[in-house]
């Protein structure tokens, strides 16, 4: 079955006074019908750029595509017409954004931007459209629905604000929904609402998530398969289970091991040494070598493939592909059960 959103070799750079920045450089990711691809990462390796390259709402100048395919339902996005991307953001494919107090407009009422999106999509009428963004308002959490129709987002907390932009995202029951950090300000209780209905749309419409974000214990509910991205490109892949407890690159381990967990308490936490790089600056060979306990000459003057090591499972490292190392540890079992050392929060539903 061809997935709903296929990316192959996606290069998205910034042209900037101080060089150019390959912030995504190289990245291919499929993700299928009623699936979930978790995308993960420290701050700065290209998560977001990523989905902001799906939609086309790289800023220009400086941003652009330079290179790769982004085909999403059938229709190939990077050399769309703007007039017909337009049609496709909202209905084929929705984006909850990372920050919401700069999502939505504080001129119009909240009630009315879900409004505006439902009815410039689907051509319902204003009555109707109200009560759909009333139910996904109520779904989302929020209190006194036909109340806060009528407010300004300047009048609503910053959980509130994320709640509205996931129902917007939502209500038109899109083919792909790129999550950038979906539970961002939500407490534990509003986050488990949002997962589940997230996972209810899927069910409903059989929709393709893309969920960005830093919580493995979200990942390890909610992804079917998952994408580590490190310096611009995805250096592990592959079914969940795989990854949490068969994780292969030295990146992904160091993820594993700096969660804090119960055994772990009253101890300093790991950390992975280093920093990311400049995406202006990328050393040679192996992006990740300048940070790896295990680096070897070839890591720093050859860059290593994506490499499918076990079915479905790849792997970009000279050293743990080479020898075929299955590197799975109880740090990925107790992701996995929830305990990521926060407590509810950590189980991510």
């Amino acid at each position: 079955m061809e997935p709903i959103l296929k990316i192959e070799d996606l290069r998205t750079y910034f042209f900037t006074g101080e060089g150019v920045a390959r912030a995504v450089d190289g990245v291919s990711i499929n993700v299928g019908k009623n699936r979930t691809i978790g995308l993960v990462g420290e701050s700065g390796c290209g998560k977001s750029v990523t989905a902001l390259s799906i939609l086309r709402l790289i800023p220009s100048p400086p941003g652009r595509i330079i290179g790769g395919k982004i085909t999403l339902s059938g229709r190939e996005i990077v050399s769309l017409p703007e007039v017909e991307l337009r049609d496709i953001r909202g209905r084929l494919a929705s984006m909850i954004f990372q920050e919401p107090m700069t999502s939505l407009n504080p001129v119009f009422t909240i009630g009315g931007q879900i409004m505006e999106a439902v009815r410039v999509h689907t051509g319902m009428g204003k009555g109707e459209a109200r009560e759909i963004a009333l139910e996904y308002l109520a779904k989302v959490g929020i209190p006194a629905p036909h109340q806060r129709m009528g407010q300004y987002p300047h009048q609503l907390s910053g959980g509130m604000k994320q709640r509205v932009m996931i129902a917007m995202a939502l209500c038109l029951k899109p083919n792909l929904l790129i999550a950038d950090e979906p539970t961002t300000a939500l407490d534990v209780t509003i986050q488990a609402g949002i997962l589940r209905l997230i996972k209810e749309l899927q069910a409903e419409s059989g929709t393709a998530v893309l969920l960005i974000t830093h919580d493995l214990g979200i990942v390890a509910e909610m992804a079917d398969e998952v994408a580590v991205m490190y310096a611009g490109q995805v250096v592990e892949s592959g079914p969940c289970l795989s990854i949490f407890t068969s994780f292969l690159h030295p990146y992904t381990e160091g993820l594993f091991k700096s969660l804090p967990g119960r055994a772990e308490r009253g101890r300093r936490l790991h950390t992975i040494a280093g920093t990311v790089p400049s995406a202006t600056r990328f050393p040679p060979g192996c992006r990740f070598h300048t940070r790896c306990p295990l680096v070897i000459e070839q890591c720093r003057t050859e860059e290593p493939p994506l490499v499918e090591v076990k079915k479905g499972h790849g792997c970009a490292c000279w050293v743990r592909c080479g020898e075929g190392v299955n590197r799975g540890t109880g740090d990925a079992e107790r992701v996995r059960c929830g305990d990521t050392g926060k407590g509810e929060a950590g189980k991510g539903a």
